[in-house]
């Protein structure tokens, strides 16, 4: 378990421990967005046969939904595309939860544009990137629970808990959808999979230091 720091892309950890540790067979065990940072499973040698395993643990997550704005890779590094009025008078804790709620167990979720899922062999993120935008039908995805924290200054502050699949970024999009307006990821933390957490995790800066 490795602890990914914010603007460095899941394959750049993986690049550097290789090259580090002199290893030849490197993995991760599901894609972090670049601009969030939080638990990264890598696996290397025989242990890269257990990456499905690893995969289909928990993942929990904190983040920071800003409400009224939407940008394109519906996170906070992407560019403002539209904006609509965000309803403080209504948006009391009940009325939030119980949208939260209709969220919770299966549901259907479009990747979004900006992702790492790849369409012949290419990741949506490069088409993206050249203005090539590809809607994919939704796919079935598990929230475990969706746990409110708080709402300020139109900041909507949430715990996610959910299984493999799950884009969080689209999530929060398709919550502030749901209370009316728009919105995008102001930040984004995975904060657990399975029992792996920031307490047992090993930081990547301190690679140096690493006993291995």
């Amino acid at each position: 378990p490795v602890w990914k720091p914010q603007m460095l892309s899941s394959g750049d950890v993986v690049k550097t421990i290789k090259s580090k540790l002199n290893l030849r067979k490197v993995g991760h065990c599901g894609t972090l967005d670049p601009f969030a940072e939080g638990i990264l499973i890598v696996v290397s040698g025989t242990e890269t046969a257990r990456s499905d395993e690893y995969m289909s643990y928990i993942k929990t997550y904190q983040t920071i939904i800003t409400l009224g704005t939407q940008t394109d890779t519906l996170d906070s590094t992407g560019t403002i595309i539209r904006s609509r009025p965000v309803l403080n008078e209504k948006y009391n804790q009940e009325f939030i939860e119980n949208i939260l709620s209709s969220f919770v167990g299966t549901i259907n979720q479009r990747p979004p544009s900006f992702s790492a899922k790849k369409i012949n062999g290419v990741r949506l993120y490069k088409l993206a990137r050249k203005d090539v935008f590809i809607h994919l039908k939704p796919i079935e995805v598990i929230i475990e629970d969706i746990k409110f924290i708080s709402f300020e200054d139109n900041q909507l502050s949430l715990e996610i808990k959910c299984q493999k699949g799950t884009y969080i970024r689209q999530l929060g999009y398709d919550i502030a959808k749901a209370m009316g307006t728009t919105g995008h990821l102001k930040s984004l933390i995975r904060t657990q999979i399975g029992s792996f957490s920031y307490e047992n995790s090993i930081n990547l800066k301190d690679i140096d230091n690493w006993n291995y």
